[in-house]
């Protein structure tokens, strides 16, 4: 019996194509959305309008009916609420270390001063139990960050503002979607500033919104969203105070609005893909290298990171080294964050090494891992299996 030749094509040797880079972070916009943009483009009312309006609307809603404005940045929104709350040169405003240098720079840019407290090196976020020592009379609001997207204690936070009068601005730029106690971050509590960057879990691209108390505070902060400017009538405009220039267009809105239907579902995808990362860092051979995990928690955070501390005294490398063999293997990974006060413009206000060991320590160890909705399980144990690796070749004797 004569056996069939293969053909060229099917004898070449099957290669196995290189796995896709995995970025550690990226958006998922849909056609409708793609689309929605396109006709606002069309309309040509593509700064601040309809759809602008439509999504403050749409916000509000989701927060139980308060006042939202929305801006062009998470950062602008942090700033606009301590200048509603009166905060100005000689005050003070305590907040973390750990955390994007926006939050306390926006401290500086009212004339105030920050006033850094450690993390708890559990949570990483502010260590509410050192706080009370850090209140002076110069003191008039604390400014907590949700790294991740875990809520800080918000039964412990707003006892102590209220305890001393204090005002509080959450920088809850990583925790929409977050809950506590199953209420949502933003539906109560005082000033709420929310982050729709690009990384964030819906995103406007660049973008942000605060969450007021009243109209009073809503209408000053459309003042401070647009150069202090009030209209009345057709052509009726004063200007009281110093407003800057942020406010959101209704092409950034439009995105807003289209990713907006797709938070629950996001949401839950996010929850599976940090489940699956728990399971893999569970495994014997991983757990012996002794990297940090975040809190398991599945009742209020939102998972917008999936961070890791590494073990930095079993190392023999440093976490830049890590990161580019994690790039060689085709895998994003990114650092949030530096330890603020060790900046120079901070050291130069009298900031130094060992102010703050434990935000200093999870600022040259953190490594937030890839974790976004369009993930697939089986890049978990892509990402596990090659930290461990890296580490495994690194570790000291």
């Amino acid at each position: 019996m004569t056996r069939a030749m293969p053909s060229p094509a099917a004898a070449k040797p099957q290669v196995k194509p290189a796995e896709a880079y995995l970025p550690f972070t990226r958006p998922t916009i849909d056609d409708a959305t793609i689309a929605g943009v396109a006709e606002v483009l069309r309309s040509g009312w593509i700064t601040s309008g309809p759809q602008v309006k439509a999504f403050e609307a749409k916000l509000s809603e989701y927060f139980g009916g308060r006042p939202v404005r929305a801006c062009n940045s998470g950062t602008c929104t942090m700033e606009i609420a301590l200048r509603i709350a009166g905060v100005g040169p000689g005050h003070e405003v305590i907040t973390t270390p750990l955390s994007w240098v926006a939050s306390s720079n926006v401290v500086l840019e009212t004339g105030a001063r920050p006033v850094f407290v450690d993390i708890d090196p559990v949570t990483r976020t502010i260590d509410l139990g050192l706080v009370e020592a850090a209140i002076t009379p110069r003191t008039r609001a604390i400014l907590p960050i949700d790294l991740a997207g875990l809520p800080v204690d918000r039964d412990r936070l707003y006892s102590i503002a209220r305890k001393h009068n204090l005002r509080v601005v959450e920088d809850a730029a990583q925790s929409f979607g977050s809950t506590w106690k199953g209420r949502r971050i933003g539906s109560f509590g005082d000033f709420v500033s929310i982050s729709f960057h690009a990384n964030k879990n819906i995103t406007t691209v660049e973008g942000g919104c605060l969450v007021l108390n009243d109209e009073r505070e809503a209408a000053l902060a459309e003042q401070y969203r647009l150069q202090g400017v009030v209209r009345t009538g057709h052509d009726g405009m004063e200007v009281e105070l110093v407003g800057g220039k942020y406010n959101m267009t209704d092409v950034a809105a439009r995105i807003g609005l289209g990713q907006l239907p797709h938070l629950a579902e996001f949401q839950a995808r996010r929850r599976d893909l940090a489940r699956a990362y728990f399971e893999e860092f569970d495994r014997p051979v991983v757990r012996s290298l002794g990297i940090g995990l975040p809190p398991e928690n599945f009742t209020d955070s939102n998972w917008h990171m999936f961070q890791v501390i590494l073990p930095e005294e079993r190392m023999t490398t440093r976490r830049s080294g890590v990161m580019e063999e994690m790039k060689s293997a085709g895998i994003g990974t990114g650092v949030h964050y530096p330890a603020i006060h060790l900046f120079a413009l901070y050291r130069r206000m009298g900031w130094k090494d060992g102010d703050f060991p434990h935000a200093e320590y999870a600022g040259r160890n953190i490594l937030t891992l890839p974790l976004f909705p369009a993930m697939e399980r089986p890049d978990i144990p892509r990402v596990v299996r090659a930290l461990a690796s890296i580490l495994g070749r690194h570790s000291k004797a």
